[in-house]
């Protein structure tokens, strides 16, 4: 029986819906499985041990914004993470390292542990150097430095898993990875959480569409343009029976509620904030559009968005900006707006809401791509392929520790 460590800064679990999967996955394949991870809102608990998976959770400072806020939060995240490494080691012990990014930082922890014997994964979540971009505008040394720290943990990596092919080509062309190394696992929906309920008629709020939204809120999810489409829609188009259901927190998410008011439209958007599953699946089940306003740029054209999946899964049509692997997620199942165009956005939501047999067309296409392809049940082998690539079938002395020089 192998043990796991999984480590994850950014979530608490299980509310990390990726991570909670794979360790749910790997528990139900025979290893003993733990996790570190910060805590959040319901999440408080220090120590939690949950269907065999033990949780050790600690606390962050307030959410980074800027260089020296993150600078703290990243090192706050390393030191405690490191500390409570070294309690599950003394309490469970493991023999694999399984970390996720963000930050890049955690290859520091997994190459400690391989001068020991252990074997690092690096679960690769977010491409760092194109967010810093995307949140920052610029490529100075900081996003010099975020390329460094991503090669380092790529060489570090004994194995390296992908949620995305444009993610593994990372791993192999700036990483250095052998393509052998590298392995997709998709963050594909579980059929099991996000099941079709009867729609709940009072979130509409008296109008007949809800158009919905669930993620975060943050600068790059493009929620001001999800606003300005709204803004066009009731007061350019006089549309008055249209709603807006926003599902999720984030650090945004207070400018995001005063630029509604400021355009007019604060009596049309509802705003949840983040809520239990059961409040998130009443307003999708209940959206007669769902959208993905992600902001054009080079980081999300390259990323997989959870909640793509989430919509296909619920049988929900949905317009976005046209970004490559958001396509390549929908294909069918979604409209395409011209990139950051908040009025192109505006009339693809309007002309699906007023064509109801797309709608439903639409919706059926992307419910099956996820029952046929893309549902966890598909990727979880891909996960397990990966954690057996750490002990190939003819190896070297254990212990042995795998050089940086190697994958120059």
């Amino acid at each position: 029986m192998k043990r796991v460590l999984i480590l994850v800064e950014n979530l608490p679990s299980p509310f990390d819906r990726r991570v909670w999967q794979e360790a749910t996955a790997l528990r139900d394949a025979g290893y003993t499985v733990s996790i570190i991870c910060p805590t959040g809102r319901g999440y408080e608990a220090l120590f939690e041990a949950i269907d065999g998976i033990h949780i050790w959770r600690y606390r962050l400072p307030a959410e980074g914004a800027g260089a020296l806020g993150y600078l703290v939060e990243y090192s706050a995240a390393l030191f405690w993470t490191f500390v409570l490494s070294l309690r599950v080691l003394a309490a469970r012990g493991f023999d694999v390292v399984h970390a996720c990014n963000p930050p890049d930082l955690l290859f520091l922890i997994g190459g400690f542990y391989k001068l020991f014997g252990k074997k690092f994964l690096f679960d690769h979540h977010d491409a760092n150097p194109e967010l810093y971009v995307a949140k920052f505008g610029r490529k100075d040394f900081f996003y010099r430095l975020m390329l460094r720290l991503e090669r380092w943990t790529f060489r570090t990596a004994d194995v390296s898993i992908a949620t995305n092919l444009s993610y593994r080509r990372i791993a192999i062309e700036r990483g250095r990875m052998a393509p052998e190394r590298v392995f997709v696992v998709r963050s594909g929906p579980s059929l099991e959480r996000l099941r079709i309920v009867p729609p709940v008629e009072r979130l509409k709020r008296g109008r007949k569409f809800l158009v919905g939204y669930v993620g975060v809120m943050g600068r790059q999810e493009g929620i001001d343009y999800l606003l300005r489409a709204a803004a066009h829609i009731v007061r350019g188009l006089g549309r008055t029976d249209v709603h807006f259901g926003l599902v999720g927190g984030g650090t945004s998410l207070d400018e995001m509620q005063a630029l509604a008011r400021e355009l007019g439209v604060a009596d049309y958007v509802t705003f949840t904030g983040r809520v239990p599953d059961d409040e998130l699946l009443a307003m999708l089940n209940t959206a007669d559009v769902c959208v993905n306003p992600d902001v054009a740029t080079e980081m999300n054209d390259i990323s997989t968005m959870n909640k793509v999946m989430e919509y296909m899964a619920l049988g929900k049509p949905m317009v976005q900006f046209d970004l490559a692997e958001g396509r390549y997620s929908a294909q069918n199942a979604s409209l395409y707006a011209r990139r950051n165009d908040p009025i192109d956005l505006a009339a693809k939501i309007v002309e699906l809401l007023d064509d109801a047999g797309r709608r439903r067309r639409m919706g059926e296409y992307g419910r099956r791509r996820v029952i046929e392809e893309l549902e966890w049940r598909h990727e979880a082998p891909k996960l397990l392929a990966a954690y057996e690539a750490l002990w190939p079938a003819t190896t070297t002395a254990p212990g042995r520790f795998v050089g940086l020089a190697r994958r120059r």
